[in-house]
């Protein structure tokens, strides 16, 4: 009870440990606090626990450097997006397919081919291991077998029951799920929508799989997909009131098999089975005091759309850097911590009316009905398929800037420049620092540059393609913050680096 943590963070899944790593990157203490003992679970592998990862989370990964231990098959990833004949998987909404070689990559003026540009697959527990084991060697704590119960807070500190053991810390983060414990203790208001459907992931074996094709099928009573290695997904809009506290049964499963599928086969087994919904909500902020909240303890939704982990981790990765900024300068002056809820919390709103349209398209009735072929002659169209799919990867994510005549990719993920060294941008990011980046090794950029040292990186580089540009700062987390296209403008770039770095240290 003694000792005064800098951070603790509720919560040891995907979330949690990429904070936890962009934390101790920067030099900060960290204390993680998970409710279970051991990090295995079936839902985590392989079969049920594959995830698709879009482009905004690729790039986090890359700048990092953990692509190759949290992506499957990372070393053979495309450096750009290629159109292949017939139909390539670009995703899905409302169940409905997107094809990828209808993706037009010259809209996206400031995307460049590299690393971290298409995305790709994982699986949750590999995801989780590789975090894990960066966040161990950056010194992070891990304590499990005991979760968050309790939270009280004063101006200066937070205190934290876990189990039978009291902790005190100077800011304590809730990434600890769609039931976040720190959400409720710490008085969160919670906002959204009741679920319109109940949905149900399994394992099992049938009497005759043959009777169900693999991959996405709309019926009279809702959604099914038919996954690999016997996996099914069942989207019920008929019956709203199974009780999610209780496991489904063979039983059930199979009453919710028949009328969302329409077909008579059989489950003989059951391996493994849970139920989710799409109930979307949202915490109308994402800080209380010295409480924040990230990943589904700030917002869910329906998995529709595969945006949960990705929304999550673009959390983490903004949050990081913005709280150890606050916590290395010891100030009560929160104006930057606070860009993490203004940046943050239109994203997770997005998301959530995302995965409500999507909801409303698959209703089993004439409304959605109606809904889901006007989408989907919309998706058979170019200019369709390209602004779904931009969605989906992330591609066009951006930041509002305070400046509303600010160069368009302000706020924007900074393009993978290739130097004529052979490297790349994404790499000179693995620190956690800022850039400011200079094509023309502007003596009055380098000096401005020398008096936040401790903060940013300086590189004076010739790129293969400038995309225009002269000069630019990048965030840490590889966002843009000022661009010069002309010949840089030390007093522009000023305001930029104190508005997201602080006073000059020179």
């Amino acid at each position: 009870m003694s000792e005064v943590h800098d951070v603790i963070i509720a919560g040891a899944g995907p979330i949690g440990l990429f904070l936890a790593c962009e934390l101790a990157l920067a030099k900060v203490p960290v204390l993680v606090i998970e409710r279970d003992a051991q990090p295995e679970s079936p839902w985590k592998d392989k079969a049920l626990g594959m995830r698709g990862l879009n482009t905004a989370s690729i790039e986090s990964l890359y700048r990092r450097g953990l692509m190759d231990q949290a992506l499957t098959a990372a070393q053979d990833r495309p450096q750009h997006f290629k159109a292949k004949p017939g139909f390539q998987f670009g995703g899905h909404f409302a169940g409905i397919l997107l094809n990828a070689n209808k993706l037009d990559m010259s809209r996206h003026k400031y995307r460049l081919p590299g690393p971290g540009l298409v995305p790709g697959p994982s699986y949750m527990a590999r995801v989780e291991k590789a975090f894990t084991e960066r966040a161990v060697s950056l010194g992070v704590t891990i304590h499990r077998g005991a979760g968050v119960s309790g939270v009280s807070q004063d101006d200066d500190l937070v205190t934290v029951q876990a189990g039978d053991q009291t902790f005190r810390t100077k800011w304590l983060v809730g990434c600890d799920g769609g039931r976040s414990a720190v959400r409720r203790a710490a008085g969160f208001e919670f906002v959204g929508t009741e679920p319109e459907f109940t949905g149900f992931a399994f394992t099992a074996d049938l009497d005759d799989a043959s009777k169900l094709k693999p991959g996405f099928h709309f019926g009279k009573g809702g959604l099914h997909i038919v996954g690999h290695e016997k996996n099914y997904f069942l989207i019920d809009f008929v019956d709203k009131t199974f009780d999610r506290a209780k496991e489904p049964t063979l039983e059930h499963l199979q009453t919710v098999l028949e009328h969302v599928t329409g077909t008579d086969a059989k489950i003989t087994k059951v391996h493994h089975a849970s139920s989710f919904t799409d109930r979307s909500k949202q915490a109308t902020t994402y800080r209380k005091g010295r409480v924040l909240l990230a990943g589904d303890a700030a917002h869910i939704h329906s998995p529709l759309g595969a945006q949960g982990l990705n929304l999550g981790l673009g959390d983490s990765m903004n949050l990081g850097w913005k709280l150890a900024a606050t916590i290395r300068e010891s100030s009560t002056d929160f104006t930057l911590l606070d860009t993490y809820e203004k940046e943050r919390h239109p994203v997770g709103a997005w998301a959530l009316e995302w995965t409500r349209a999507q909801v409303t398209t698959l209703k089993p009735d004439l409304f959605g009905g109606a809904i889901r072929n006007l989408v989907q002659d919309l998706l058979s169209t170019t200019d369709g398929t390209n602004l779904v799919v931009d969605r989906v990867w992330g591609l066009s994510l951006r930041y509002d800037p305070d400046d509303k005549d600010a160069h368009p990719l302000v706020g924007c993920s900074a393009p993978d420049y290739e130097f004529d060294d052979g490297e790349r941008l994404g790499v000179k990011m693995l620190g956690g620092k800022g850039l400011l980046v200079s094509f023309d090794d502007e003596a009055e950029l380098k000096k401005l540059a020398g008096a936040y040292e401790d903060r940013i990186d300086y590189l004076a580089v010739r790129a293969k393609e400038q995309l225009g540009i002269k000069a630019l700062l990048i965030r840490p987390d590889g966002f843009v913050a000022w661009v010069a296209e002309e010949k840089s403008d030390v007093n522009a770039a000023k305001p930029a680096l104190e508005r997201w770095f602080g006073k000059a240290s020179k």
